[in-house]
């Protein structure tokens, strides 16, 4: 049994595949043959994993692909090395009831640069994004280093070497678009820079805006009342989801969804001429 790719679409055994259930039900080296295909060859070069095995030169699995058979997800993981904190990129998607594919979390780790432990509270325990508790002082210094909320080390800016293989792989499915789940206010500005477009939130995005213009009701609540409520920091992406992660909308950052519509750039932009 192998793979194929016909009129652009992925075949096994003379079906054609249109679904992450379909894929998860394939044998485990057809079902990985396909995953394959989201990961640059250029990241594995790099970081020496044998682009056939995806492992290290002792044989150690480096790449590690969780799709239960029939299920509806996947999870991958890349490592530079099996004892590394953190994998150099985690990209989990999954299908919903409707066959639409949405991606619910992408990161990425430079295993080369520090680590800022603002996943754990300081008794160690998951924060869970600051919902289940806060390391603020970790916080503080990731937020000194030039990180967004969220980000544990400075990222590989693989985005747009891997938005390109994401949306071949939806298009060998049959789709023409995805979903995205933005966790926070710079993953929702990012997105839009690699042309994605609001199914819900675009209204909650623009206000956010306006709202950081001098005068807003956003820009007052930057009193200096904690570090991350500045003056000045609602010039910045980062300043602003600093901001919004520490609670100055009130409410937490959600009810954003947005989609990408294959090889079609949607063309929108909620904070004009941003800087990082």
């Amino acid at each position: 049994m192998a793979v194929e790719i016909l009129n652009e679409r992925f075949v096994v055994q003379g079906r054609t595949l249109a679904s992450i259930r379909e894929i998860n039900r394939l044998p485990d080296p057809i079902k990985q043959a396909i995953y394959r295909t989201l990961i640059p060859d250029f990241l594995l070069e790099r970081y020496g994993i044998d682009p056939l095995t995806l492992s290290d030169p002792e044989g150690r699995p480096l790449v590690v692909m969780d799709a239960p058979p029939g299920g509806p997800d996947v999870e991958i993981r890349i490592w530079r090395r099996l004892d590394d904190r953190d994998p150099l990129v985690y990209l989990h998607f999954a299908e919903t009831m409707h066959n639409r594919i949405i991606v619910l979390l992408f990161m990425t780790n430079d295993p080369e640069s520090p680590r800022f432990d603002v996943d754990r509270d300081w008794q160690g325990r998951p924060t869970k994004y600051g919902v289940m508790g806060r390391n603020i002082e970790a916080e503080i210094a990731a937020m000194q280093f030039g990180l967004a909320p969220g980000q544990v080390r400075r990222g590989l800016r693989l985005t747009k070497h891997m938005l390109p293989l994401f949306e071949r792989f939806i298009a060998r499915l049959g789709h023409d678009m995805f979903l995205v789940e933005p966790l926070a206010y710079h993953a929702a500005i990012l997105f839009e820079r690699y042309g994605c477009g609001y199914i819900r939130g675009r209204a909650k995005m623009e206000w956010i805006h306006r709202e950081f213009q001098p005068g807003g009701e956003l820009y007052q609540r930057l009193d200096g009342s904690t570090p991350f409520r500045q003056p000045g920091m609602e010039r910045t992406v980062r300043g602003r989801s600093w901001a919004i992660y520490d609670g100055i909308l009130g409410e937490p950052f959600d009810g954003v969804q947005m989609y990408k519509r294959v090889g079609h750039h949607a063309g929108i932009c909620t904070f004009p001429d941003a800087i990082w």
